[in-house]
């Protein structure tokens, strides 16, 4: 068994909210980068450059990559031979986001009742998941998400008459036409499809987080995700809405077993800085 004090996820907390607000994943960056080099149309050309440029400037100066540094959402994977001490884990996770957000000269955006409006001045409290692993580590992963794109994301409870590729397609389509230019595209797509009404959404906001680089393991999803991406780049929005053949830069679908009497399929928008830092302690 090994201890581990809650004092240590705080203060890795902290350093990656920072972190997944100045510098975006590697993937992403080079899925910028070619998408200016094979975008055909010059204006989106150019508003790619632009947004590459943005992403240079924000990791030279240590600014955030984006104003909206977003509603901190935290993964954790604690493994089972793990014994927190020192306090509580909730406490200290939003411990880590409040000094990340202040220390860090983030944009707190953060409410303290959907109705009253009033900010909570330090971004917390937190979006928590936490699920239990093997071994004695803990994995943490702080996935900032700014609310032009959130606000665009959607969840379909559909029947299993539904069921098939096409539904999916249609549905993924149909969200991404409503979106129009508000989550400021090009996009990422994180699609679930199964569980049920809460763990449908969440499917799609880890899939989020998935390198670019690791394709759905069933070879059908797999290729499921390579059709929607040409289907969306299809529908011709464009970079921030001008137009051109990069409305999206990555679909990943997530799965999971379902009820016999349901389809659910949740679409969570990312916009073109889609944000997350890993650690591992």
């Amino acid at each position: 068994m090994r201890e581990l004090s809650v004092a240590v996820i705080e203060q890795t907390v902290c350093e990656l909210c920072v972190e997944a607000n100045r510098y975006l994943p590697p993937d992403v960056c080079h899925a910028v980068e070619e998408a200016r080099h094979t975008e055909r149309t010059p204006l989106a050309r150019d508003v790619l450059g632009d947004l590459r440029e943005n992403i240079t400037v924000a990791e030279h100066c240590g600014l955030p990559v984006c104003q909206d540094t977003g509603m901190a959402v935290v993964f954790l994977k604690i493994g089972q031979d793990v014994h927190l001490k020192d306090g509580s884990l909730q406490e200290a996770v939003n411990r880590g986001v409040a000094r990340g957000y202040t220390e860090g000269l983030l944009r707190c955006s953060v409410v303290r009742d959907p109705l009253d409006r009033v900010n909570t001045g330090d971004n917390t409290p937190a979006v928590l998941h936490v699920s239990l692993t093997e071994g004695d580590t803990v994995e943490i992963t702080v996935a900032p998400k700014g609310f032009g794109s959130e606000n665009m994301s959607r969840l379909y409870m559909l029947t299993p008459a539904q069921a098939t590729r096409e539904t999916v397609r249609e549905y993924v389509l149909k969200t991404v036409r409503e979106a129009g230019s508000n989550p400021c595209p090009p996009i990422v797509l994180g699609v679930g499809i199964g569980g049920d009404f809460e763990l449908c959404p969440l499917l799609a906001k880890k899939a989020l987080c998935r390198p670019f680089d690791e394709p759905h393991p069933d070879p059908q999803y797999a290729a499921l995700e390579r059709e929607l991406l040409d289907a969306v780049n299809a529908l011709g929005i464009g970079p921030q809405g001008f137009g051109g053949d990069t409305t999206a830069l990555h679909v990943a679908i997530e799965t999971y077993p379902t009820h016999i009497a349901g389809f659910p399929l949740a679409i969570n928008v990312g916009c073109h800085v889609t944000r997350h830092a890993t650690k591992v302690i």
